[in-house]
């Protein structure tokens, strides 16, 4: 009787070690600090819209002595997240540029935490509901131009993740409102797994910010999943493909002109420009060593993203090209 017992503290003794050895390992996996909030001058306010007979939600920051006609940069963040969860990841990145530059922030809220972007695969209600998100986004927008007078031809939008994706639908359904987008860590889904409707006369000006060492979203092109178990979004292009894709569709011929340069953490960051005289262009910015996720100097992301470079500066990135836009 007593073996029998000792047998058993020995298996609950056992249970109790693995289940605290997973524990502290996942929190390796997903802990990660916040970044300290800067000093800012703006405010930042939530607004309440209805669209389709849904009520949807997003913020803004806007700030102090906003210039009337100034840029408007919506920022849409990826699976299961808000609009204030992605302001913060992004180390305050662009609430930081806004007030340098002077340009009022958007950070909107997908439905149920995710955006109907042009993939087909995905067991999620943006999805699942055929959610009119480009309706709200455009919406959003034009009640902005309204509101703070920002200027309706200096309109852009960035994306991470999910957000990205939704980024690469406006360019594609939206170019009349959005002068130019990107996305960040994410890919044009593959021809069977694509529901969106691309224009007859050519997209936004578009941007594609992928890391190689991504471990959700293959730079390389395939099966969207986190170790092909979780979060399955189809197939995708190759981040190559995908700024090709773009550059077709706005009939830019030829290879991109390509420059690289070094940031610290052992990271490259490859840029391939498509560019023509038609006003658009197409860039791809290849973060050689980055995983998921905005590079930026003020938040390492998750381990279990892959590998999260101090640099380059992915909002300052995105707007140094959304700056050189010009109205179509």
């Amino acid at each position: 009787m007593k073996s029998h017992h000792r047998i058993l503290r020995r298996c609950l003794w056992g249970l109790t070690t693995i289940s605290v050895a997973a524990a502290a390992l996942l929190m390796y996996l997903l802990y990660t600090p916040e970044p300290e909030r800067p000093p800012l001058t703006g405010a930042f306010t939530k607004h309440i819209i209805a669209v389709n007979g849904l009520t949807r939600t997003y913020r803004t920051y806007t700030p102090r002595a906003l210039a009337r006609g100034a840029p408007l940069v919506v920022v849409m963040h990826g699976s299961f997240q808000t609009g204030a969860r992605i302001r913060m990841e992004t180390g305050y990145g662009f609430d930081r540029l806004a007030d340098l530059h002077g340009f009022a922030v958007a950070y909107p809220d997908g439905y149920e935490g995710q955006w109907n972007g042009c993939n087909i695969v995905g067991d999620y209600s943006a999805n699942t509901l055929n959610i009119d998100d480009v309706g709200f986004l455009t919406r959003m927008v034009d009640t902005l131009i309204s509101a703070i007078g920002v200027n309706r031809d200096r309109v852009f939008a960035a994306g991470v993740s999910r957000g990205g994706s939704m980024a690469l639908r406006l360019a594609l359904e939206a170019p009349s409102h959005f002068r130019a987008v990107a996305a960040v860590s994410e890919n044009e889904p593959v021809s069977d797994n694509f529901k969106c409707k691309p224009p007859e006369r050519g997209t936004s000006s578009v941007m594609i910010m992928n890391g190689t060492m991504d471990p959700l979203v293959p730079f390389d092109g395939g099966e969207v999943s986190l170790f092909g178990l979780f979060i399955r979004r189809g197939k995708v292009l190759s981040s190559r493909e995908s700024g090709r894709y773009f550059a077709n569709l706005n009939a830019i011929n030829g290879a991109p002109k390509t420059s690289w340069s070094q940031e610290a953490d052992g990271v490259h960051v490859e840029h391939a420009l498509w560019r023509n005289d038609g006003g658009a262009e197409v860039e791809l910015v290849a973060i050689h060593g980055g995983g998921h996720g905005i590079p930026q100097p003020y938040r390492r992301h998750a381990r279990l993203l892959g590998p999260s470079p101090g640099g380059p500066n992915g909002p300052h990135v995105i707007w140094s090209f959304f700056a050189r836009q010009t109205a179509p």
